[in-house]
């Protein structure tokens, strides 16, 4: 039962904060300062998010087959690599360090 209890909760919270979203006033959204929050916001969190489930386990720094990985694809990107490349250099680094590694 607890369960459901948390996914009706968090049903209700995102229903009140999209509505919430739609009450704030238009001039509010043209502001500059808030269009380039919510420009560069997403990237933000992206880039977040993806540092602690690279590097992040339970409250330690970890840094192995994924680190490799995702350092490679920052080289391939540097390199100026399509992406479809990108993503293939960051699988087999860290396939290859996982083999390595046994």
């Amino acid at each position: 039962m607890n369960i459901w209890l948390a996914i009706a909760l968090t049903a209700l919270g995102c229903y009140a904060v999209k509505l919430l979203g739609l009450l704030v006033p238009a001039g509010a959204l043209e502001r500059p300062v808030v269009q380039r929050m919510a420009a560069l916001l997403p990237v933000a969190l992206l880039a977040a998010l993806t540092a602690q489930q690279t590097f992040g386990e339970e409250a330690h720094l970890i840094l192995d087959a994924k680190a490799a990985g995702l350092a490679a694809a920052g080289v391939a990107f540097l390199l100026r690599a399509p992406f479809l490349v990108i993503i293939g250099v960051a699988v087999l680094v860290t396939a290859g360090v996982r083999a390595m590694a046994g």
